[in-house]
């Protein structure tokens, strides 16, 4: 059950490790800015995190292409510091007394659409240092990765935001982002970079030949429309609890942190049992099991109210939910690896990253004027009914039993660098 790749794997696993640490510390930091600093609405809030997906999402089209062609480690490298400063833009008007919400939202678009390439490149990357055998433990790796970040960072955040404010966990987060990037720096050895065949700038069939992979293949189509719904139905809700937590129901920092910190515990437990679980009962099994679970767990948000009482439905709920989550998600990235050809990582990663982040920001802007009509909880509730539909879109078990489509790993454009 180990990634046997040396110390490029463990580079990139440290860079990804840092960075969402960082990412994890400075959770809500945003949406408790917008909140208590500069009076944002529930509307408000949310459009600050649609917005980053949205605009972030358009301009991610155009970079599957760019990204696919290029060496892989150097788009990281630039990706990070790209979003170390525009993180870091924050805390400097902070001080200078010029923070806007204008500015929040030209930060969550930078650092929205710096994360698509970033994504897209790593995972292009390790589809290259990996071998096919290997991708689900090494998934599962950075996945148990994210769920301790998770873990420790919401709360470590809190206790930072209740002592210090948010405007110190932000610079956290921008530090984070240039560790990575000179952890990435430190990685030798090959590279991989996809042959251009005679592509002359960004043509239309470059944008969409992402979707196009994704929308021929059924287990990959399937694949994309379960979690482009359920991730968009998921986060539609967060900037929603955020206000009724923090904003109706005057939840501290702190506890607002351990909420779901706490939860995240079980994702690192999910993650770390995922490989066992598929060479006990399959892929398939594993994958439709642990969907379903996913989609029927948010509806017990439905049932928050204020009190220690409300605050225990949240980690109980959210720690059901993350838990299937850390079992799925490894499973769902490692099939999603398997049947993409490795010179069109990039691109349908891209694609893939792209498709979620703009549902999402459609689903927070129609969720946040939904519940300036009905309240937030009643708008969580019925995202928490629509998502007990999604797993109808899972693939079946003959598709899953099908041949991967996906040439094995560093068979295509390695280089050495």
């Amino acid at each position: 059950m180990r990634v046997r790749s040396g110390r490029e794997f463990g580079l990139l696993w440290s860079a990804y490790a840092v960075s969402t640490y960082g990412t994890w510390i400075a959770f809500g930091a945003f949406p408790l800015i917008a909140v208590r600093v500069l009076d944002a609405s529930a509307f408000a809030v949310s459009l600050l995190e649609a917005a980053g997906f949205a605009v972030a999402a358009v301009v991610a089209v155009s970079l599957g292409p760019w990204v696919e062609h290029r060496a892989k480690r150097p788009v990281m490298i630039t990706m990070d510091l790209i979003r170390c400063a525009a993180t870091a833009s924050v805390p400097v008007a902070y001080v200078l007394g010029v923070l806007s919400y204008g500015q929040l939202l030209v930060v969550a678009v930078v650092s929205q659409t710096a994360g698509i390439a970033f994504t897209a490149a790593s995972g292009a990357y390790l589809k290259y240092l990996v071998r096919g055998d290997q991708l689900l433990v090494a998934n599962g790796r950075f996945e148990g990765t994210s769920w301790v970040a998770t873990a420790a960072g919401p709360p470590l955040g809190g206790a930072l935001m209740g002592l210090l404010g948010p405007v110190v966990t932000v610079m956290a987060d921008a530090l984070s982002y240039l560790l990575s990037a000179l952890g990435v720096l430190r990685i030798r050895g090959g590279d991989v970079a996809a042959p251009r065949e005679g592509a002359t700038g960004l043509r239309g069939s470059d944008l969409l030949g992402g979707w196009r992979l994704i929308l021929r293949d059924r287990v990959l189509r399937g694949l994309f429309l379960n979690s482009v719904l359920v991730g968009g139905l998921i986060m539609a809700t967060l900037p929603l609890l955020s206000v009724l937590l923090l904003g109706r129901y005057h939840v501290p920092a702190w506890q607002y942190g351990l909420a779901f910190g706490v939860p995240a515990l079980g994702g690192f437990v999910g993650a770390r049992l995922s490989a066992r679980l598929v060479a006990r009962y399959g892929r398939y099994r594993v994958l439709t099991v642990s969907g379903r679970l996913r989609s029927f767990f948010p509806l017990g948000l439905a049932f928050v109210h204020p009190g220690v009482t409300g605050l225990l439905v949240v980690i109980v709920v959210e720690g059901l939910l993350i838990t299937c989550m850390g079992v799925f998600n490894p499973v769902h990235a490692t099939e999603r690896l398997r049947r993409t050809p490795a010179d069109r990582t990039a691109r349908v990663l891209s694609a893939w990253s792209a498709s979620s982040r703009l549902l999402q920001a459609a689903l927070m802007v129609v969720w946040g004027a939904l519940a300036t009509l009905i309240g937030p909880l009643a708008a969580i509730t019925v995202s928490g009914v629509l998502l007990l539909a999604t797993p109808l879109l899972l693939p079946g078990r003959a598709q899953m039993s099908g041949p991967a489509v996906a040439a094995p790993a560093r068979d295509v454009g390695a280089s050495s660098g």
